[in-house]
């Protein structure tokens, strides 16, 4: 069965994941990799990523899956905010309404975020919130992580 990773990785967490799927598939069975694209439509199997805009997917990759028909669907994505499993099943949610045929697995996983959004945070009067927020920009840092690729390597494994 050909499968194809397409992915969209706007600061490189979400490739470091799609690599990790890489390495866990036959490499062989393997006919596109890479950014949305009609090329990838061939492959039998999807493995789709995303990084998480405003709780969903981009627009790019809510029509790639649009357009994967009947085929299954293995998605799989990072947040800066995370930690908690109901928050990355509502982001998945989000983006599995967009799909039409069936989802064999999910994955989410924490990402590191650009040193911007930690001086914008920076900026913020003081407050728990702005504490929270550094906190947690703090520990997105060291994500995607050794264990997060080992997690999501079990996952596509398994489906």
């Amino acid at each position: 069965m050909s499968y194809a990773i397409v992915f969209s990785s706007r600061t490189g967490n979400t490739r470091l994941l799609a690599e990790a799927i890489r390495d866990a598939l036959p490499p062989e069975a393997c006919v596109y990799f890479g950014e949305p694209s009609p090329e990838a439509l061939a492959a039998d199997r999807f493995y789709v990523g995303f990084w998480t805009d405003k709780g969903s997917c981009g627009e790019d990759i809510a029509v790639f899956l649009e357009n994967t028909g009947n085929k299954p669907v293995f998605l799989f994505g990072t947040a800066g905010f995370g930690g908690a499993t109901s928050y990355f099943d509502k982001i998945l949610d989000s983006v599995q309404a967009h799909v039409p045929g069936p989802v064999i697995g999910r994955f989410m996983c924490q990402g590191k975020m650009p040193a911007a959004v930690r001086t914008r945070y920076e900026s913020m009067p003081e407050s728990p919130r702005r504490q929270a927020m550094l906190e947690n920009f703090d520990t997105a840092s060291s994500h995607p992580d050794v264990e997060d690729l080992s997690r999501l390597r079990r996952a596509v494994q398994d489906c």
